[in-house]
């Protein structure tokens, strides 16, 4: 589909992108706002293999959509395309966009947490995070995920939405690529993990087994807690535990970053690298 050029930053078939900061807050009625070219292909992919993402539209700064024809090919004709000056294009998102690349995605299917766990492989290992509300935690979470072969992330309803456009972005996509679940209680989600058998490790500084040490199992669990104040007592007590190490005089690790650690080592223990 060729480009269509947006004149006036009030034309109605872009309003989705309107004030994107201000709808950053107030949510966008399922819709999500993928941003930057490494994010916009990893939505394409996810587009074309139907994976329960959708791309509805795309906007971009005009002088960038020549050396985008190989990821705007892998979109089918009915996505249109908008294209922009820099002034209007500003003027449309309420700030000054750098990267001049912006999509319009919906989340079509959202599974639920025993349809996810289902359907995993029979090696497996998963990643639980309870109240995160860092937007760059999560998605460092799920870049880490992606990038030790995880197989699912599970998400208590207390967790920030992993599709927020900074989630999204620090993701480098992998939210539109690692299967998850937001939903429900971290009471609910551990249980769901133990009634199919996992061996759960919760993620704490003052864990029992130092993370190196934890034996390898078909079906494995890591569970992350807020940045501050962790995991509660009473998951702790529910699981075993594993602790990073770390020089003293610093009380914890950055969740993402502890997630990160962890993954590494369950993944080369399960030999998934």
């Amino acid at each position: 589909m060729e480009p269509i050029r947006i004149e006036d930053a009030d034309d109605p078939r872009i309003a989705e992108f309107q004030a994107v900061r201000d709808r950053d807050l107030t949510g966008r009625g399922g819709r999500f706002i993928a941003e930057g070219t490494v994010v916009l292909r990893m939505l394409a992919q996810a587009h074309r293999a139907k994976s329960g993402f959708v791309a509805e539209k795309l906007l971009l700064l005009e002088n960038r959509v020549s050396g985008l024809e190989d990821i705007l090919g892998r979109f089918p004709d009915d996505v249109p395309v908008y294209v922009a000056s820099s002034a209007v294009l500003d003027r449309i998102v309420g700030f000054h966009l750098h990267r001049g690349v912006l999509a319009i995605g919906r989340r079509a299917e959202e599974p639920s947490i025993a349809d996810l766990l289902q359907n995993l492989p029979e090696k497996t290992l998963v990643v639980a995070a309870f109240g995160i509300s860092n937007h760059d935690n999560i998605g460092s979470i799920f870049r880490n995920a992606a990038a030790f072969g995880a197989d699912a992330v599970l998400l208590d309803a207390a967790c920030c939405d992993p599709l927020y456009r900074k989630s999204l972005r620090v993701s480098v996509g992998s939210v539109l690529s690692v299967p998850y679940a937001r939903t429900g209680t971290m009471t609910e989600l551990l249980d769901a993990l133990m009634s199919r058998d996992f061996a759960i490790w919760g993620l704490s500084p003052a864990g029992h087994a130092e993370i190196r040490d934890v034996p390898a199992h078909p079906k494995m669990a890591l569970i992350t807690g807020t940045e501050g104040d962790g995991l509660p007592a009473h998951i702790l007590s529910a699981v075993k535990t594993a602790r990073i190490a770390q020089m003293p005089g610093l009380d914890s690790l950055n969740a993402a970053t502890a997630t990160g650690i962890a993954l590494y080592e369950i993944a080369m223990r399960q030999g998934r690298l």
